[in-house]
C-alpha cells in the first residue's frame, strides 16, 4: 500500500439502495468509483495502464463532484460528494481512480449484504 488511502464506515450494508457520502479530508483532489469485485479478488489487487489508473469497465457509478452528486471532476479538498445506487449482495471495491492514486493505497472493500 502506498502514501494514501481510502476507508468506508461502515465496511458492511444492507443490500438495496446504498448512499455513499465521501468526505475529501486530504490536501488533493480524489474520487470515489465503485466497481464490484470478483470471486477470489481483492481489494488493490486491479492492474492499472500506463496512465496510472485501473480500468473502470463494470463501474456501478462514482462519487466525484465537489459539493454534488455524481460524476464530476473531482472532489476538492476539505469538500463532500455523494451517490445513490442499487447495490446487490456482493463485494466492492471503492477506488480513487485519479492518476496513480489507487496504486498509491486509495481503495477499500464494501460488502453488501442480503
Amino acid at each position: 500500500m502506498g502514501m494514501m488511502r481510502l476507508s468506508a464506515a461502515p465496511s458492511k450494508v444492507r443490500a438495496g439502495l446504498v448512499s455513499l457520502r465521501v468526505v475529501n479530508v486530504g490536501a488533493l483532489t480524489h474520487e470515489v468509483v465503485v466497481l464490484p469485485l470478483s470471486v477470489g479478488q481483492a481489494a488493490g489487487e486491479r492492474p492499472t495502464g500506463s496512465d496510472g489508473k485501473a480500468d473502470e469497465a463494470g463501474s456501478l457509478d462514482e462519487a466525484s463532484r465537489s459539493c454534488g452528486a455524481g460524476a464530476g471532476n473531482g472532489i476538492t479538498p476539505g469538500a463532500i460528494a455523494w451517490t445513490t445506487l442499487p447495490m446487490q449482495p456482493g463485494r466492492y471495491e471503492l477506488i480513487c481512480n485519479f492518476p496513480c492514486h489507487y496504486a498509491a493505497g486509495m481503495y477499500t472493500e464494501l460488502d453488501v449484504t442480503r
